[in-house]
């Protein structure tokens, strides 16, 4: 009879024992879910909007995801002068911005393809028309140049002013995507707007010396789809693929 027990008792732990195993390795999974990290092991939030999955924050590695280094250029000349990836941190302040805003890149070094986390990748020029038309533009819309829509770059924008210049025109930030305004740097290799834009680039090359890239400003709630020089640095949001 005590041995009929003993083997009761033992088999209700081992079933309780893999029921915690379950739950602790679920937790984890979610967790993982939840935060991303980069090959320099900068971890980022994610956010789920209609069908795409986004980095919550900037990009601010330093190298790409197979492990080569992404050359960190601050001369200004030298800069304008490229045609080969490169990144910067704005005023070449990496202690003030690389947290909170991430890293500057120009467009050589999104063409690699290897910017993103292993599962990520810089969008398309239509994956972001596709959250656009997700947070309530037409088709019509998306595919304009120029400040468009009704509204939708406020949805996208962090609310107040904490990180943007007064007003702020019509942040509300309801899709989670808290874009903020980490400025840009010019092909000529001077730093411009931080505070009252921010700009992200697309994959897509529009021609040999400029791609597609979308910008939000302090005082509208629309969002500007235009191409631009490949020298400029914008900073880049990751989509998972």
């Amino acid at each position: 009879m005590k041995c009929k027990t003993s083997v009761k008792n033992s088999l209700v732990i081992t079933c309780l024992l893999i029921i915690f195993l379950s739950i602790i390795t679920t937790c984890e999974k979610e967790e993982s879910n939840k935060h991303i990290t980069d090959i320099d092991g900068n971890k980022y939030s994610t956010i789920t909007i209609g069908s795409q999955v986004w980095l919550g924050e900037n990009l601010k590695t330093t190298r790409n995801n197979d492990g080569t280094a992404i050359p960190l250029v601050t001369d200004n000349n030298t800069w304008g002068a490229l045609s080969t990836p490169a990144y910067c941190w704005y005023d070449n302040d990496e202690a003030s911005h690389k947290n909170i805003y991430g890293a500057l890149y120009n467009w050589y070094a999104v063409e690699t393809g290897k910017l993103c986390p292993d599962g990520w990748h810089v969008p398309t020029d239509s994956e972001w028309k596709k959250l656009e038309m997700y947070l309530g533009m037409s088709q019509s819309e998306a595919d304009n140049t120029g400040f468009r829509g009704t509204g939708e770059g406020g949805k996208l924008k962090e609310a107040g002013t904490t990180h943007w210049s007064d007003p702020n025109e019509g942040a509300t930030n309801e899709s989670g995507f808290t874009a903020i305004p980490g400025g840009l740097r010019k092909e000529t290799g001077a730093f411009d707007r931080y505070g009252y834009l921010g700009a992200w680039w697309s994959a897509t090359e529009n021609d040999a010396s400029s791609a597609w890239y979308r910008r939000l400003n302090y005082s509208s709630s629309y969002m500007d789809r235009a191409n631009f020089d490949k020298r400029n640095g914008f900073s880049v949001r990751c989509v998972r693929d």
